[in-house]
């Protein structure tokens, strides 16, 4: 019998991240050039909270019709990350199960877990992205 993967075999070891008091302009620039859609706030190297484009959508589209793209802009520049972000962060750890990773991703309808290591420091995520590619491509580094 095969030994269950964990997420420390699928997760993403480089990721990009915000801090607290980054504006939402820079955070909606990185991840539009990254291609990213989430990204997990830090404050002195410990997890506080993860803004999603899901956040990013929800604020943006509240005052979007009131606002020119030019005013819209300047709106997210006054907006600090800590104001939008998800601050109880459902998180993992290493050796968490990969079954376990998808069942709270589903059950809490999430799109990513930060993977904590053993001092409690983010050291990686696990996105849909990685469960679809451990569940059907397996042994395929992650793009």
């Amino acid at each position: 019998m095969s030994k269950a993967r964990t997420a420390a075999e699928i997760m993403r070891r480089e990721f990009v991240s915000l801090q607290a008091g980054d504006r939402l302009d820079f955070a909606e620039d990185v991840m539009a050039l990254g291609r990213i859609r989430h990204m997990p706030v830090l404050e002195r190297g410990k997890l506080v909270g993860i803004v999603s484009q899901r956040d990013l959508l929800a604020n943006s589209l509240s005052k979007a019709l009131e606002f020119d793209p030019k005013d819209r802009r300047t709106f997210l520049k006054s907006i600090d990350v800590s104001e939008v972000m998800t601050r109880n962060v459902i998180t993992i750890r290493e050796d968490t199960p990969v079954a376990e990773a998808a069942r709270l991703m589903l059950r809490h309808r999430i799109g990513c877990l930060p993977v904590l290591g053993p001092g409690g420091d983010p050291v990686g995520l696990v996105t849909e992205t990685d469960l679809i590619r451990a569940a059907y491509l397996p042994g395929d580094e992650p793009l």
